[in-house]
């Protein structure tokens, strides 16, 4: 027989003669879902293991960074770059309105042309260094898309699209026609 004072001891439970089995039956001393409630926790008599960390290449002290591959650089500079895009088609949209309604020689248009893409091009590089030295090095952020980058280049561009309509001056007496009606 086991100790009575450790409901968790095994017993040996002899099954009634009704159940149809007459042999002797192993139970446990506590039932699912039921706790030995005011019974003192037997101690602990081996220790934990101690396990050995394994580096895993993913912020070790020490230890490298692993260098991205190009083509997974591509990729995070591609997501949100359908804001940007957007934005380009509108300001090439308003360049070209603005640039023929002038009716006359389209190099000064062409030239404010590369020159504003160029522009927007060193905003977006500007907006991805800024997003490095301030994301990732000083807050120790993980930056996973260049939306922020594409967002600022795309409120620059759809702006100076509607300052090129802006100077034409049929788009602007076309609007205070409507505004005024």
């Amino acid at each position: 027989m086991a100790d009575q004072t450790q409901p968790w001891a095994e017993r040996t439970v002899e099954v009634p003669p009704q159940a149809g089995v007459g042999v002797p039956v192993q139970r446990d001393g506590f039932r699912r879902g039921v706790a030995a409630v005011g019974q003192p926790r037997s101690p602990r008599t081996e220790p934990f293991p101690v396990v050995e960390q394994e580096p895993t290449g993913t912020g070790w002290p020490g230890e490298p960074v692993p260098r991205r591959s190009w083509r997974a650089r591509m990729a995070q500079l591609r997501r949100g770059g359908e804001w940007s895009a957007a934005a380009g088609l509108f300001a090439f949209v308003c360049w070209g309105i603005w640039a023929l309604s002038g009716q006359g020689d389209l190099s000064g248009p062409l030239l404010v042309l590369v020159l504003s893409s160029l522009v927007a091009v060193g905003l977006f590089a500007l907006s991805r260094l800024v997003g490095r030295v301030v994301l990732e090095r000083q807050l120790g952020r993980v930056r996973r898309s260049a939306r922020g980058a594409h967002l600022a280049t795309a409120v620059f561009l759809a702006g100076l699209g509607v300052a090129w309509l802006q100077q034409t001056e049929w788009v602007v007496s076309a609007w205070n026609w409507i505004s005024s009606n």
